[in-house]
C-alpha cells in the first residue's frame, strides 16, 4: 500500500506515493505497537472478518481534510482512539464490492451521521489485514469518499463519544503531542494522505490505482511487541 523517488517529469506526489506503494515503507512512529484491546493470540490463528471503513473527506480543490471520530474510552476494542469511521460487514450488506460498500455507507450513517447515497462515490484505497498475531483481526476496505455538501458529522454518543476535521498533518501533529491517541492503520494512512494537497486531488489519484492487501506482522512478545510492514527489517524473519 506504499511510493522510490521518480525520474524525469514525475511530480512528487506521484514520487512520494510511489515509493510507498512498491515497497511497502513508510515514516515510523514513534511506539508502532499493538493498541488497547489488541491482544496478541496465543492460540490457533484467528480468521479476520471482513470490514469497511470510510475516509471521509473535504476541501475540493483547496484543501484536505478528513473526518476522525472518537471510539469510547470505554470499549475494550481501540478505547479513546480517534478513527475513521467504519466496521464489520454483516450478512444483510450482502457480498463482494458492493456488500463492503454498503457496509461502509450503513457505519458512517450510524457512527458520525453523514448520510452517502450513491455507491459510487465511495473509491477504494486501501486494504488492511490485522497481523496473524492478534486475537481480534479485521480485512478491512479503506474507501474515500467526499462529504456531501453542507454536511455536519452527528456522532452516536456511544460507540462514538467526539468527532472533528482534521488536516492529515493536524492529526498527526496533534497525536504526537499527546492530543489525541492514534493507532497504527490510522497513523500510516494519514501519513501517506499527507503528500496530497487537496481533496480533490487524492480522490483523482486514488482513482488510478488498484488496491493491494497490506498485513503488518507483530514482531516481539510483551512490552517489546512493535508493528512493522513488508519491506521494513524483521518482516520476513
Amino acid at each position: 500500500m506504499y511510493l522510490i523517488a521518480g525520474k524525469g517529469s514525475v511530480s512528487p506526489i506521484d514520487s512520494a506515493v510511489r515509493w510507498a506503494t512498491v515497497l511497502g515503507r513508510v515514516a515510523a512512529v514513534d511506539i508502532p505497537r499493538p493498541a488497547p484491546g489488541e491482544e496478541l493470540n496465543t492460540g490457533p490463528e484467528t480468521a479476520p472478518r471482513l470490514a469497511a471503513t470510510v475516509i471521509l473527506l473535504r476541501g475540493g480543490t483547496d484543501e484536505l481534510e478528513v473526518l476522525l471520530a472518537q471510539r469510547n474510552p470505554q470499549a475494550r476494542f481501540m478505547g479513546g482512539a480517534w478513527v475513521f469511521p467504519g466496521g464489520a460487514v454483516n450478512a444483510e450488506d450482502g457480498e463482494g464490492e458492493p456488500g463492503r460498500k454498503a457496509a461502509a455507507i450503513r457505519e458512517l450513517r450510524e457512527e458520525a451521521g453523514v448520510g452517502l447515497h450513491d455507491a459510487d462515490a465511495l473509491v477504494a484505497f486501501s486494504r488492511w489485514i490485522t497481523p496473524a498475531a492478534a486475537k481480534i483481526r479485521y480485512d478491512t476496505w479503506f474507501y474515500l469518499a467526499v462529504a456531501p455538501e453542507g454536511a455536519q458529522p452527528r456522532i452516536d454518543g456511544q460507540e462514538m463519544v467526539d468527532s472533528g476535521w482534521f488536516s492529515p498533518q493536524d492529526a498527526l501533529r496533534a497525536y504526537r503531542t499527546g492530543e489525541i491517541m492514534l493507532v497504527f492503520p490510522t497513523i500510516k494512512h494519514l501519513e501517506q494522505l499527507s503528500v496530497f494537497p487537496s481533496a480533490q486531488a487524492l480522490v483523482n489519484h486514488a482513482r488510478t490505482q488498484t488496491v493491494e492487501p497490506i498485513q503488518p506482522r507483530v514482531i516481539g512478545t510483551g512490552e517489546t511487541a512493535r508493528i512493522v510492514l513488508p519491506g521494513e527489517p524483521g518482516y520476513d524473519d
